[in-house]
C-alpha cells in the first residue's frame, strides 16, 4: 500500500531479460534503507526488492506486469519515481494507492504555465467511469488531482516541487505513463455491477 507521494528518484543501471521476465538494476540514494523482500513502488508499479549492493538494488517484473505497464520500454538511464510502502503511523498525504497499474496512458500535451505545468493524458475509454472531476489518480506513482476530463482524457497540473522531485520533468508528448485509478472508485463500480 502506498500514498502516491514520491520519496526519491532512481535510475535504471541495467536491464536483463530472464525468460518472459525482466530484471532491473536500479541505483538510488535510499538503497541503504531497503531490505530484501520489501515492496517498493517504481513509477507506480509495486515491485519486490530482490537484492541490494551498495547504492544499487534489483527488482524483477513478470510478464503480466510488463503487459499492463510501461516497464518494457525502460532502458539504461530511465529515471523512475520511488516510494516505499505506507507506514500506518504516518500521514496519508496523497490517496490510497496499491501499486497495481490499471493501464498505460499517453501524454497528449505538455504545457508550460507561469510557474507550473499541465499534462493532458489519454487512456482507454473503458476506464472513463473511474475518474471524476477533481478526483485522484496515480500517474507514474504520483498522487495527482485530475480536471478537464473527457471520456478518454484528463489533465493534471504539476507544481514546481513535484516537477523537480519526480520524473515529471522528463515527460514528453507521446510518452507512455502508468495509470492506477482510485481504488474507491473501482469498488463503487464493482458494487454497481460495472466491472472492468
Amino acid at each position: 500500500m502506498f500514498t502516491g507521494i514520491i520519496e526519491d528518484l532512481g535510475t535504471i543501471k541495467n536491464v536483463q531479460g530472464n525468460g518472459s521476465n525482466i530484471t532491473f538494476t536500479v541505483t538510488a540514494p535510499l538503497t541503504d534503507e531497503l531490505k530484501i523482500d520489501q515492496s517498493l513502488s517504481h513509477s507506480g508499479v509495486c515491485l519486490t526488492v530482490e537484492s541490494t549492493n551498495g547504492s544499487q538494488y534489483t527488482v524483477t517484473a513478470i510478464e503480466e506486469t510488463l503487459k499492463k505497464t510501461n516497464l518494457s520500454s525502460w532502458k539504461i538511464g530511465t529515471v523512475v519515481n520511488l516510494e516505499r510502502c505506507l507506514r500506518f503511523d504516518g500521514r496519508l498525504d496523497g490517496h490510497i494507492v496499491q501499486g497495481h497499474v490499471d493501464t498505460v496512458g499517453k501524454c497528449n500535451e505538455a504545457t508550460t504555465k507561469d510557474g507550473s505545468w499541465e499534462y493532458e493524458i489519454s487512456f482507454d475509454k473503458k476506464f472513463a467511469s473511474l475518474i471524476i472531476e477533481k478526483g485522484s489518480v496515480c500517474l507514474n506513482g504520483i498522487s495527482l488531482t485530475i480536471f478537464n476530463i473527457t471520456e478518454n482524457t484528463f489533465t493534471v497540473a504539476i507544481i514546481p516541487y513535484t516537477y523537480e522531485h519526480t520524473n515529471m520533468h522528463t515527460l514528453q508528448v507521446n510518452d507512455e505513463v502508468n495509470i492506477e485509478f482510485d481504488m474507491i472508485g473501482k469498488y463503487v463500480n464493482r458494487i454497481n455491477g460495472e466491472t472492468k
